[in-house]
């Protein structure tokens, strides 16, 4: 079997994508597929830490608008990321996956807490780390959870799997004629202001110099092909 081409990689997942077709709540055929894949990655070898949204139950900005406190929809927002982590965990154990859920805001009956050594610790096992509630603060995306996860336990890349294949210079819903990008650069992502992630994480990640590949969930086994170095989606790393 060939090589992976990452040793350790850091999956970041939308909520709305574990939500399939009807955008809300969960999909368990969609995330059974997610998972047999994960456990396809650990069996060559690789170590996989997960970052999951909440979206497909509330998005703290976007749901409490100027109705809410923006923290608290923040919190909220947290909370409902370790749903879909604890969904994910469950459905990898079913797998015979080893896997442990760590949230960045303690909640001690339900999952560890954040602790960068024993995370490592468990990558080194072969144990999948499903890390819920962002960063554990508010103002932060998911996305900028998910590189500051990869940044601590020194990923090889960052896996963005969304519901659109790659990075576009348009909406492609809105727009024929959007460009698709095989590879592109963090600063020509801030210059264009294209929707890769948001700018925070997007310049956290350029600051410590983690490639991003962004791909489709629609078809789960992108995530193994892009670990074993096919090219899929677009590559967001620094200028050659």
């Amino acid at each position: 079997m060939a090589q992976p081409k990452y040793r350790r990689v850091l999956l970041k997942i939308s909520g709305e994508a574990l939500a399939g077709d009807a955008h809300r709540g969960l999909d368990f055929d969609v995330i059974g597929s997610v998972c047999d894949v994960v456990k396809k990655c650990v069996e060559a070898g690789v170590q996989v830490g997960i970052v999951v949204g909440g979206g497909n139950f509330w998005r703290g900005l976007k749901d409490g608008g100027d109705r809410m406190e923006r923290t608290r929809a923040d919190h909220m927002g947290m909370l409902a990321t370790v749903i879909n982590a604890l969904a994910l965990a469950d459905c990898l154990e079913q797998r015979e996956v080893e896997v442990r859920v760590q949230t960045g805001i303690e909640m001690s009956r339900i999952a560890e807490p954040y602790i960068r050594g024993r995370a490592i610790r468990h990558l080194e096992k072969g144990r999948v780390v499903i890390f819920g509630c962002g960063t554990g603060n508010p103002f932060f995306s998911t996305d900028t959870g998910a590189v500051l996860r990869a940044a601590e336990i020194n990923a090889d890349a960052i896996l963005l799997a969304k519901n659109v294949d790659g990075v576009y210079s348009d909406d492609p819903a809105k727009n024929p004629d959007a460009v698709k990008f095989d590879e592109i650069s963090y600063d020509e992502v801030l210059a264009k202001h294209l929707m890769v992630m948001d700018s925070t994480a997007t310049s956290l990640s350029m600051d410590n110099h983690i490639p991003i590949i962004l791909f489709a969930l629609k078809d789960p086994e992108n995530i193994l092909r892009v670990v074993m170095g096919e090219k899929i989606g677009t590559v967001v790393k620094e200028e050659n």
